[in-house]
């Protein structure tokens, strides 16, 4: 399969021992993690996330879809049920009428502070069970398959 989706691969692989399946197997952990947590708090692990990267000056929908890796369109689903929650609300940008911002209610700041704490504890839990070896070197390959990932397009499509 892996052959037929890119015909400059050699490497004939078992799903369960690539890289990409470590990666995503502990990224479901993570977030499996945060949604029992977010849970408790009555919202989920994306919601949390969104609630934490609002801004007090409100934030773009654009920018909140490029931080989930979503299209603005897709975002919306969410972004309704988190306004119906009493969590955000959205207006229009002051400066360019065709942007929306999304801004905090109370209950919003309330649940965002929520989520960051399950956030702090959390990797205060990874930290206190890695050590400080361990842990640098998980950065440093996770930066490292970060920048590979991201090349990575374009260096297979040469010369096909």
């Amino acid at each position: 399969m892996v052959d037929s989706l890119c015909k400059h691969s050699k490497i004939n692989m078992v799903l369960d021992n690539t890289i990409d399946y470590y990666l995503k197997a502990a990224w479901q952990s993570v977030v499996n993690a945060y949604n029992q947590e977010a849970a408790r708090a009555g919202i989920t692990q994306a919601s949390g996330y969104v609630l934490i990267n609002i801004r007090k000056e409100g934030t773009a929908v654009s920018q909140i879809a490029s931080l989930l890796g979503v299209r603005s369109t897709s975002l919306s689903r969410m972004l309704n049920s988190m306004e119906r929650q009493g969590l955000i609300y959205r207006e229009s940008d002051r400066k360019d009428k065709r942007s929306v911002r999304v801004f905090l209610t109370e209950l919003g700041i309330k649940k965002r502070y929520e989520a960051k704490e399950v956030v702090k504890d959390f990797n205060g839990f990874l930290i206190k069970n890695l050590s400080e070896a361990e842990r640098r070197r998980l950065k440093e390959s996770l930066h490292r398959i970060n920048i590979l990932a991201q090349k990575y397009s374009i260096e297979r499509c040469k010369g096909e």
